[in-house]
């Protein structure tokens, strides 16, 4: 409540007071629980309450995942000698590009004391290389050459989300501070692992990513359309109950809901609202926060 009283008096003290509806007394002479507040739209906008208009809509229902980025074998290539000799020449180093037909090396054979070429079998990056002049080739991997524009992201799905979990689902996708939309590819048994592995694959030409890269993901699992919604951040809790502020010109009124389903950011809005209420969508706290204020003044 501090904050809250914080915030109203960095905002609110030197601009103009909201002027709280003060607790009505019944014949009784008993008193309600303050729900409601004036505040003038030139405040309002001021101090960035943001209303929306209640309105039907489609809840995205998620699980979230963390994965990594992993290089496919396919798009790797390990080259080695094809005749056992001396290395010759080596003609890239680790970093290079090379394309498919580039000579990587000449070597000499031990057999036909020939030279023959040693291409590059794909294009793409030299990402190790063991080959110098003068050194024999043996039986050992000579150079590796890895094809970045097609990258897999390899998220965890542990038995619990396993059932919700299929190939061509759409998941959301967050990576070195980047957000971006693909399908599930596969989902795969983990060796010897205690989770299944949800495979995505990327195009990587424009995002530059690279093999180690740590992700987040955020898989859809179920769509369904409801009659009315609110955004979550609207929601505040008030008295015990869980509710939104209700826009009628310059009056916010707390409206009690009974709320449903829900996504990341929407709830489902059971009863309690019209569809076409303004209700307030953005810093509703502030509202909160007023009333709050006004029950404390008035019981000191």
């Amino acid at each position: 409540m501090k904050n809250y009283l914080l915030i109203l008096s960095l905002l609110l003290g030197v601009v103009s007071p909201i002027q709280n509806i003060l607790a009505d007394e019944d014949n009784d002479g008993e008193e309600h629980e303050e729900t409601a507040s004036h505040i003038d739209d030139d405040l309002s906008e001021k101090v960035g309450i943001v209303t929306t208009i209640a309105s039907p809509g489609t809840l995205s229902q998620t699980i979230t995942v963390y994965g990594e980025l992993t290089q496919a074998p396919e798009n790797t290539h390990e080259i080695y000698a094809r005749f056992p000799g001396v290395i010759k020449s080596v003609n890239v180093s680790i970093g290079d590009t090379v394309k498919e037909g580039d000579r990587l090396a000449t070597i000499e054979s031990n057999e036909s004391l020939k030279d023959y070429p040693l291409h590059a079998p794909a294009t793409g990056l030299i990402v190790q290389r063991q080959a110098n002049p003068g050194e024999l080739t043996q039986e050992r991997q000579l150079f590796t050459i890895v094809n970045l524009n097609t990258a897999w992201l390899e998220f965890r799905v542990y038995p619990a989300q396993q059932e919700k979990v299929n190939k061509g689902q759409t998941i959301l996708v967050v990576i070195n501070d980047q957000s971006l939309e693909a399908l599930v590819t596969h989902v795969i048994p983990a060796a010897d692992k205690p989770y299944a592995l949800a495979r995505v694959k990327l195009s990587n030409t424009d995002l530059n990513l690279s093999p180690g890269q740590f992700a987040k993901g955020k898989i859809h699992t179920r769509q369904f359309d409801v009659a009315l919604t609110v955004k979550k951040e609207a929601v505040q809790e008030l008295g015990g109950r869980f509710g939104v502020f209700v826009k009628n010109d310059e009056k916010y009124e707390f409206t009690p809901l009974v709320l449903g389903k829900s996504d990341d950011n929407f709830f489902e809005v059971l009863s309690g609202l019209d569809s076409g209420a303004e209700y307030v969508s953005e810093n509703s706290y502030l509202i909160k926060a007023d009333i709050l204020k006004s029950e404390a003044e008035d019981n000191d």
